[in-house]
């Protein structure tokens, strides 16, 4: 669920939270299948044959190997493009699925796709359109409509992705993708307290993943709760590699803490 988070609103300390946000998730090397800086607006790892087929391989040179081989397989592209993207290479997995959306431009799942892989590449308004047009009204998709409130958010536009998020919710009551989303969305203003609500609901639901309690231990270590938050990233991840993360989210603090406290003596000299 990594996304890159374009946000321009919201307070100073939000955004210095999101970048941290964004470092952790890049770092914390889980296996996820999803497009996602942040979880949001993925597709669960669950819902999809692709998803699956990234889940069953296994790495990214033998997705790419599968999809040399079979390159029209929507299962395949989709999985190989998830993998990508999950590796950092945004470029490629929109190269991917921009093919795929060629071939298959009226399938809903290819399409949402596309938005999604759109928006991590910080193209967002054709992410919107791709995905508005993958959704039918008289039978809508929850997926699409997570996916176009994770595309909404980072644009700035806060309520309206939030009624998209409940209304998912309406349709896909407790989805703990939803779920970390809507929380993530919380994240990007400061609000930690609601957003750690709605993980904690989400990390207890049967269909919770690794990137929901990630997204659970990245915001209780924002809170100074480091001991916690290694606790709940150690599930998922190394030892190692979770001392690793709550080690630099401690170092990115203390360094924007002790940036506020030269701010607030500048101002009283001035």
């Amino acid at each position: 669920m990594l996304a890159i988070w374009t946000n321009n609103t919201g307070n100073a300390t939000g955004k210095s939270m999101i970048r941290v946000a964004m470092v952790i998730a890049l770092t914390a090397s889980v296996s996820a299948c999803a497009n996602s800086k942040m979880t949001t607006g993925s597709i669960n790892k669950t819902g999809s044959a692709g998803q699956q087929m990234a889940i069953a391989i296994g790495d990214t040179r033998s997705l790419g190997e599968a999809y040399a081989a079979r390159p029209s397989d929507k299962s395949i592209a989709l999985g190989y493009a998830n993998a990508l993207q999950n590796d950092g290479n945004a470029t490629q997995a929109l190269a991917v699925v921009r093919k795929l959306a060629i071939e298959y431009p009226k399938d809903r799942e290819v399409l949402a796709a596309y938005g999604k892989a759109l928006a991590s590449s910080g193209q967002l308004e054709p992410a919107l359109d791709a995905v508005r047009r993958a959704q039918t009204p008289e039978y809508p998709d929850w997926r699409l409509m997570s996916a176009e409130a994770s595309i909404v958010d980072q644009l700035g536009n806060r309520e309206q992705a939030r009624d998209l998020y409940r209304r998912a919710l309406d349709i896909q009551p407790n989805e703990p993708s939803v779920l970390s989303n809507l929380a993530m969305s919380y994240v990007m203003e400061g609000n930690l307290k609601v957003a750690e609500g709605y993980l904690e609901t989400a990390v207890r639901q049967p269909g919770a993943d690794s990137r929901v309690r990630q997204n659970l231990a990245l915001v209780v270590g924002l809170q100074g709760r480091f001991n916690e938050a290694e606790q709940i990233a150690s599930q998922d991840i190394s030892p190692e590699q979770a001392k690793a993360n709550v080690t630099y989210l401690r170092r990115m603090l203390s360094q924007q803490n002790a940036w506020g406290q030269l701010k607030d003596k500048e101002k009283n000299t001035n």
